[in-house]
């Protein structure tokens, strides 16, 4: 469901948020028994004593999470999956679930998209500059302007380097994976020309690759193998679809109530827009979670 970079999911203890997640760290230290300095010359008569160098400051080992903290969103969410998309209150529990205690709140929950967050914000940065100027202007910015005139699907493949370039980490391929899957939804959402995007395809575009990413991140945190799966294709598709669907209202109605269009945005408000969607996205999930599972 939702990425090809899907794994068997976090364990419980995984820090809320993962030191690799701003960059990743240096090599360890090399095996085999200590090996002793040698001996230092003797100083000559007059010269200063050694300057001792200064150790890093090394950052702290971020703390370990609650061991249990995925258990109530894998369970509900295997409920949903095996009901074929009809338990619609395990699916709201599930993201209720997911954003309040395995994501450990909506604040951490945005910090944790990382790479994604990074790739909304070149996104929204395209988007914006090619609202006053014109796609073929934006291209021209970024040296992709051979890409002007294309089909829409070819300049986006031709902006993944720019928006999300290929990396080794898992959350490096989460950014790039929900990027190409806008990119497949584009054409089924009425976007088909890229020299004339309107301001609602500009909005629409932001907001699906949000929901694919959170689709992603919210996969590979619980983990397909460890979630009982639909007992056939077209009750998987249907699961899938739901899923995707409901978080994608909570990214729509968090981007309504930012009040800010990509046509305003400016480099230096990108990143704080982008972070503040994705903490409002999560916000608005776990209530429209909580408002589901008190259907029943």
């Amino acid at each position: 469901m939702g990425t090809s970079n899907s794994y068997g999911g976090a364990s419980g203890g995984t820090p809320l948020i993962p030191s690799w997640l701003g960059g990743g760290g240096g090599a360890g230290p090399a095996s085999g028994p200590p090996v002793p300095p040698p001996n230092p010359p003797a100083p000559q008569p007059g010269t200063p004593p050694p300057t001792v160098p200064t150790p890093p400051v090394l950052p702290t080992m971020p703390a370990a999470g609650d061991v249990g903290r995925y258990t109530s969103a894998r369970n509900n969410l295997s409920r949903f999956a095996r009901s074929g998309g009809n338990d619609r209150v395990s699916l709201g529990r599930a993201l209720s679930s997911y954003v309040s205690t395995a994501a450990g709140g909506s604040r951490t929950a945005a910090r944790r998209m990382g790479a994604s967050r990074t790739a909304s914000a070149r996104l929204a940065l395209f988007l914006s500059g090619a609202a006053p100027n014109g796609p073929r202007e934006a291209l021209r910015a970024l040296n992709l302007e051979n890409l002007a005139g294309r089909p829409i699907e070819e300049v986006f493949l031709g902006l993944a380097e720019y928006v999300c370039p290929d990396g080794g980490t898992i959350d490096e391929g989460i950014a790039r994976d929900a990027f190409i899957e806008t990119i497949g939804d584009l054409a089924q959402n009425g976007i088909t020309d890229i020299d004339n995007l309107t301001a609602e395809h500009m909005q629409t575009i932001f907001e699906l690759y949000a929901a694919h990413a959170i689709e992603a991140r919210l996969c590979n945190d619980i983990g397909t193998r460890s979630i009982s799966l639909p007992a056939n294709a077209a009750s998987a598709a249907r699961v899938q679809e739901q899923l995707l669907d409901f978080i994608r209202r909570g990214v729509s109605d968090a981007l309504t109530a930012a009040r800010t269009t990509m046509q305003t945005l400016t480099p230096d408000r990108v990143l704080g827009f982008v972070t503040g969607i994705y903490e409002q996205a999560f916000f608005i999930l776990q209530t429209m979670g909580d408002a589901e599972a008190d259907t029943r």
